[in-house]
């Protein structure tokens, strides 16, 4: 040990073990809080420090840029070297490095824009309008998620199979959205990778320089894979596809020649409705002969009750690789159960569980409220609001995504491309300079009857003195006197400039709450001015090539920075958030309310293949959030969707032993020879009573009772009048019974 290279201090054995594997393709199965981002960054240090790779010989794909810069930032703090040039970042920022450097193979413009999601909506409209398509038949965000699907799965418009008139509409929308993408030089982020793929499948000399080049490739999540990322790795990594990305077989007669180092934990794969597919670790295992799978169950963030519960959650599934995480700081509390009348209750009890926690010491930063829909934050929010506790929802609108931010960069983007038809539309009038709907249509209109963008129509309109001329002629003016004076200055000054010649801060001087928006656009300088100075920009340097324009660069960054949606987590107020947006994090106490069926797990995942598993594996991740103190909470009805919904508790909580349990004010299900039946809970879920029924209902729906003959169930219907009243109960295995409750003898649990 005391020979062993100081990036290879306080490593666990089986962090060793990973770490300083021979040169193979690795497995690494890295349960929550095992030290995952430690070991991958180590095994990074530790190949560059034993002189197995230089550090331009590797490349490490992340899914976050935070965690790209946090691998960067311990690889420096761990060795002497400079990072500049290093191959570590996410999918989409590899792939706009990859483009840049290859445009030309790539049938793209050297100074291409990448549209974020809200500008690829915006693109998706306007084409709908042109076509004349009805968007209330095909929804535009629709379009969008079939388009960015279809990409996630690598296909253009012209391989997706149409076995309907809509299906075929959507791919018909599909080839007009790629045709129109190619005019305006613009490319979408799903565009990035696809491009890419096709870049290195159809250029062999492209394809063999990066594959010799990067004997060691790095994943972190790569449960989260989709199958084109999958497919992208497997081509760098040396796996030519002869068949293309819709075929699985690999013809490949060869093993990879480089090696795959994927860590990731199929536990917690959640991302299922954004194309993830869990289903790539055990591929990844049969395509690259993975010799070594190497456990990381040792886990250093939460107190053994918290594991057990999340272990029993999560042994109900199948198909696993299998893990079961352990700890050694001990049993800590039991994890607390609450069963609240309503969702107003809920809220209540969860407040005064917070001003008792803050009053113990525990600061508000480290407490979270997570949920299983967005929808039932509102009730939390107000019970927060009116007890005076500050709290931030997580996952607001990040810097670059804010309307200011985007119109400024919208005239940035005209500096460096006239051409892109999306910016222009946004900023066209805005301020305000006379151009009406008609104008704009009619400009539309003739760059689609010459083939030509928007900025050439507009140029070929200047001085014609039609209608709305004037607005579009001071428009052209002002985009040729930006270019003219952005010629030679440096970009904090070019952002400087969009904001002010633009018109944009006299705009917002005369907006009654326009100073935020003002403090943002001088940010937004202050940001070139960082970028300038600090290495943002390096990944689009490619084997010292000359650099590519600074104003391109800080374009994609703005536009991939605005594509990620994870923020900070703040330290001086509680956090509210999705379990979605929980991964990743971690918090000293956790509260998770909603735990009923139809709820948590969704409603919707009766409806999906393996959709209760990934509700079950976001349930995993839920509850593994928390470090020293989990509460569960459920409520026998709550408001949602104007609607009451009548509910029981979730399956979850039944999956968890009852002894690493706490209930806070009920007696616990009598589990033994007890098995809820859930085949029929999403039609009783969405029954809603009259209130003359609920006046004369003598139990509470969700209620445990007890019969003589069927023996422990829960109410989750009813029906008739005071006089004539039937109660429906589970009664688990003798199955959903209808009892008069004249006759029937219930008594509570």
């Amino acid at each position: 040990m005391e020979n062993q290279p100081s990036v290879l201090t306080g490593l666990n054995n089986k962090q060793l073990e990973a770490v300083t594997l021979p040169q193979q393709s690795a497995l690494i199965l890295a349960g929550a809080g095992s030290g995952k981002t430690r070991v991958l960054t180590a095994r990074i240090a530790w190949l560059i420090q034993t002189e197995q790779v230089s550090p331009t010989g590797l490349l490490a794909v992340t899914f976050t840029n935070k965690a790209a810069k946090e691998m960067l930032t311990r690889i420096t703090a761990s060795l002497p070297i400079n990072t500049r040039g290093m191959w570590v970042g996410t999918f989409h920022g590899l792939c706009n490095r990859l483009l840049r450097a290859h445009h030309r193979e790539a049938g793209l413009p050297a100074s291409f824009q990448i549209l974020d999601i809200a500008d690829q909506l915006s693109v998706i409209k306007r084409l709908m309008k042109v076509l004349n398509i009805d968007d209330e038949k095909f929804p535009p965000k629709q379009v969008q998620n079939f388009i960015n699907g279809c990409k996630d799965e690598g296909l253009r418009a012209n391989a997706v199979d149409a076995y309907d008139p809509h299906t075929q509409k959507m791919r018909e929308i599909f080839e007009a959205y790629d045709k129109q993408c190619q005019r305006d030089g613009v490319a979408d982020f799903a565009e990035l990778l696809l491009r890419c793929y096709e870049l290195l499948e159809r250029n062999a000399h492209i394809r063999q320089h990066y594959q010799s080049r990067f004997k060691y490739i790095l994943v972190d999540e790569f449960q989260d894979t989709n199958r084109l990322q999958y497919q992208w790795l497997k081509l760098l990594a040396g796996k030519d596809i002869q068949r293309g990305i819709s075929g699985d077989k690999n013809t490949s007669a060869q093993p990879p020649t480089n090696c795959m180092f994927a860590v990731g934990d199929d536990d917690q794969s959640i991302y299922g409705f954004r194309g993830a597919r869990v289903g790539n670790m055990r591929d990844f295992e049969k395509d690259f002969n993975v010799q070594s799978i190497v456990k990381l169950e040792e886990n250093y963030r939460s107190h053994s009750n918290i594991l057990d519960a999340a272990n029993a959650i999560i042994s109900h599934n199948k198909n696993r690789l299998g893990k079961n995480l352990w700890t050694s700081a001990g049993a800590g509390e039991p994890v607390r159960v609450y069963q609240a009348y309503n969702d107003n209750d809920e809220a209540q009890f969860i407040v005064d569980e917070i001003k008792m926690l803050y009053a113990e010491g525990t600061a508000l930063g480290e407490i979270a409220l997570l949920y299983r829909s967005n929808a039932q934050s509102r009730v939390l929010e107000h019970a927060l609001f009116s007890a005076n506790l500050p709290y931030r929802v997580y996952g607001g609108l990040r810097f670059f995504e804010r309307a200011e931010i985007k119109h400024a960069l919208a005239y940035m983007r005209l500096i460096a491309n006239a051409n892109d038809d999306t910016a222009l539309l946004r900023v066209v009038n805005f301020p305000a300079r006379g151009i009406g709907a008609r104008s704009l249509e009619q400009l539309q209109e003739v760059a689609r009857a010459e083939n030509c963008s928007l900025w050439q129509a507009a140029i070929n309109k200047v001085g014609h003195g039609k209608p709305g001329g004037r607005g579009i002629d001071g428009f052209v003016a002002l985009i040729r006197q930006m270019v003219d004076e952005a010629y030679g200055v440096s970009l904090a000054e070019l952002a400087e400039l969009a904001t002010t010649l633009s018109g944009l801060k006299t705009h917002y001087q005369n907006e009654k709450e326009g100073e935020d928006r003002i403090a943002n656009l001088e940010e937004l300088v202050t940001a070139a001015v960082a970028f300038t100075n600090q290495d943002f920009g390096n990944h689009n340097n490619v084997d010292g090539d000359t650099e590519q324009d600074l104003l391109t660069q800080f374009l994609s960054h703005a536009s991939l920075e605005a594509g990620e949606h994870q923020a900070d987590v703040g330290k001086e107020a509680l956090q509210l958030m999705t379990v979605h947006a929980s991964k990743g994090l971690e918090f000293k106490t956790v509260f998770i309310s909603g735990i009923e069926e139809g709820l948590f797990p969704h409603e919707q995942s009766a409806y999906e293949a393996n959709g209760l598993e990934e509700e079950r594996r976001l349930m995993y991740v839920a509850v593994t959030r928390a470090r020293q103190r989990l509460y569960l909470s459920h409520a026998q009805s709550r408001m949602l969707h104007g609607q009451v919904r009548y509910g029981i508790p979730s399956r979850f909580l039944d999956e968890i032993p009852e002894g690493l349990l706490k209930h806070l004010n009920s007696k616990p299900v009598q589990k033994s020879g007890y098995t809820r039946d859930y085949s029929e809970l999403p039609a009783m879920m969405s029954k809603n009573q009259s209130s003359t029924q609920k006046s004369a209902m003598p139990w509470k729906i969700g209620q445990q009772v007890a019969h003589s003959k069927f023996g422990n169930g829960v109410v989750v219907s009813y029906e008739g009048n005071a006089n004539d009243m039937r109660v429906q109960v589970n009664f688990g295995r003798e199955g959903l019974k209808w009892l008069a409750l004249e006759f029937a003898k219930l008594t509570p649990i």
